[in-house]
């Protein structure tokens, strides 16, 4: 990696004339620069077939893409260069943690992560308050470990908007994704808020931001229900390679690999054993330094003799009060659902499946508001939509509610359909475990992709 002393005359020119034009930029009235970034766009409806965007799920891509944001952090400033070359995070090493690659003829060139909200909290919320957002409806994550390769930096966005494009179909098509947050430095946060429409989380700059090497950040959002709308008021009417609406909202591009899946589940975890221990245990001490909570949540996360062999040692499976630690699934799912109870003409409530079990499941209403009717002892028919073409129906006895607008089910008597489902959940280790597992129970039919702007939705009434 070339460092700021060994950089070339021209090179140092060029590093000139940028900076120059950014600190021109700062003059002008927020309105004008944030206009002159968008008439930067460059989005191109039809890249070069060899450009791929697609999980990163194999060794080597892991490696490249842990590789690539190495190098991009240490010759940034955010990170000291790592003995391994590479850079890992603990939240790499959870399920709920979506690393994605774009290649380019086999060759790795750009990454980006997508860590939504699980038993480790979120990175930047160590410097950031995400209070206001965690009230209001809807799953959080965080993008975070972006790099591009230096030769694709200055194409027009080749790399970048693709992969772009990808977070922004995955996180609304499959990751129960509705509050994007970012934490970047100070000089590129007007690029998120100009091409991408992030709001501040507040008026303030973090100085020292840890997970950054001491690098300042400042921290944004951006809500993805209300995104198409801003786009279009933003960048309707432009010509289409300048119009991010159409980009993420319509536009097919058949270079993004987006996962295929029978049953509606909404993570697409990749780590296998032998994956854990080369980055955490091998290539790097990741596993050493996770505290004991850490550790033994990967316990609960994890189960399994092949990976208790190369998971963190803990003192034991008890939290700090003796309370056991609540178990988390590798697949977590999102299944459309509808229950019916006796009352007056039938009491129907519309919800979702967030858990599911041989015996059991937990059921959210949709709205929340729209609980009332549910209480313990009622016995009623539970039907669930588990994929595209796949439902189940059962009797299901209300046992009681978790929390307010989230009931806990007793099923007695699964189906068919509902035990192939539980089954292949808890037979899979990773995503392509779970296709795999899924197909073959379908007589070998390949599962597929949801469409472009569809994710499941509740049951109609």
């Amino acid at each position: 990696m070339e460092s700021p002393v060994s950089r070339s005359p021209l090179a140092l020119v060029r590093h000139g004339l940028r900076s120059g034009l950014r600190r021109a930029l700062t003059l002008l009235p927020r309105r004008l620069r944030f206009a002159l970034i968008r008439r930067m766009v460059v989005c191109d409806p039809a890249p070069p077939a060899a450009l791929v965007v697609k999980i990163a799920e194999t060794a080597e891509e892991l490696e490249a893409c842990f590789a690539l944001l190495h190098d991009a952090y240490v010759h940034e400033g955010f990170m000291q260069p790592h003995p391994s070359g590479l850079r890992v995070t603990p939240w790499h090493a959870l399920p709920t943690t979506t690393t994605i690659c774009a290649t380019f003829d086999g060759q790795v060139v750009g990454t980006l992560s997508m860590v939504r909200e699980g038993v480790f909290g979120l990175p930047l919320q160590s410097a950031f308050e995400l209070g206001h957002v965690r009230a209001r409806p809807g799953q959080v994550a965080e993008i975070s470990a972006l790099a591009v390769h230096r030769g694709w930096r200055r194409t027009g966005g080749t790399v970048l908007f693709p992969l772009m494009k990808f977070m922004y179909a995955y996180c609304t098509q499959h990751f129960d994704t509705r509050h994007l947050v970012i934490a970047v430095n100070p000089d590129r946060i007007e690029l998120y808020e100009a091409l991408l429409l992030f709001e501040r989380l507040d008026a303030r700059r973090v100085d020292r931001y840890a997970f950054a090497n001491g690098a300042p950040a400042v921290g944004a959002t951006l809500d993805l229900a209300h995104a198409p709308q801003r786009f279009a008021e933003v960048y309707g009417g432009r010509r289409r390679e300048r119009d991010l609406h159409h980009y993420f909202t319509r536009l097919q591009l058949p270079n993004l690999q987006l996962p295929a899946r029978r049953y509606f589940t909404t993570n697409d975890p990749v780590m296998t054993p032998a994956l854990l221990d080369h980055f955490f245990n091998r290539r790097t001490a990741g596993f050493a330094a996770l505290n004991e909570r850490q550790r033994r949540l990967l316990h609960q996360i994890y189960d399994g003799p092949a990976y208790a062999a190369v998971l963190p040692a803990c003192e034991s499976a008890a939290s700090d009060d003796g309370v056991r630690l609540r178990c988390n699934t590798r697949h977590s799912i999102r299944f459309p659902a509808r229950i019916t109870v006796p009352g007056p003409g039938g009491v129907r409530r519309l919800g979702v499946l967030r858990e599911i079990s041989a015996t059991g499941c937990q059921f959210e209403v949709v709205p929340m508001g729209a609980a009332q009717g549910l209480a313990p002892g009622q016995d009623g028919a539970l039907q669930v939509q588990l994929g595209e073409g796949l439902h189940a129906e059962v009797r299901a006895r209300v046992v009681r509610s978790v929390f307010p607008g989230v009931w806990g089910l007793a099923v007695d008597t699964p189906d068919a359909a509902w035990r192939r489902c539980v089954a292949a959940l808890e037979q899979g280790q990773t995503f392509r475990d779970l296709a795999a597992s899924a197909a073959a129970d379908a007589g070998g039919a390949a599962p597929q992709a949801a469409p472009a702007g569809r994710a499941p939705e509740a049951l109609s009434a």
